[in-house]
């Protein structure tokens, strides 16, 4: 199974595994399975480490390559789904991701209850 995980499924995996459920955990460490962490997480923790509302003392690249997670890049025909996104959810790294979810039909696992409202596959 492939799926792209929410930064905040990330950021708990590095550093606070014990805020993720079991079947999180037990499909993060799936053998099998191919986790993403979207560009767009990457981008989101860059800038907020710049502005200072993160202190981002690793290289989250690194660390996705560390955690045996693939990084995932942000596509224009992922950008393009935003265009028909209501706005349920006002954060724009999270639309961004929804698109992405979406427009590659790979489900993402969150703890965002707003991402169940636009039909994505939700893990």
């Amino acid at each position: 199974m492939k799926f792209i995980i929410d930064t905040h499924i990330f950021l708990w995996a590095l550093s606070e595994p014990d805020k993720l459920s079991p079947s999180q955990t037990q499909a993060l460490k799936g053998l099998y399975n191919q986790v993403y962490v979207s560009a767009i997480s990457i981008a989101e923790l860059a800038i907020k480490a710049s502005i200072g509302k993160l202190d981002l003392s690793f290289d989250p690249v690194e660390m996705v390559n560390a955690m045996g997670f693939e990084a995932l890049p942000y596509a224009a025909k992922d950008a393009l789904m935003l265009k028909a996104l209501p706005f349920h959810h006002k954060d724009p790294f999270d639309r961004m991701l929804i698109g992405q979810s979406l427009a590659s039909d790979i489900p993402i696992m969150t703890n965002d209850a707003k991402f169940q409202l636009y039909g994505c596959k939700l893990i």
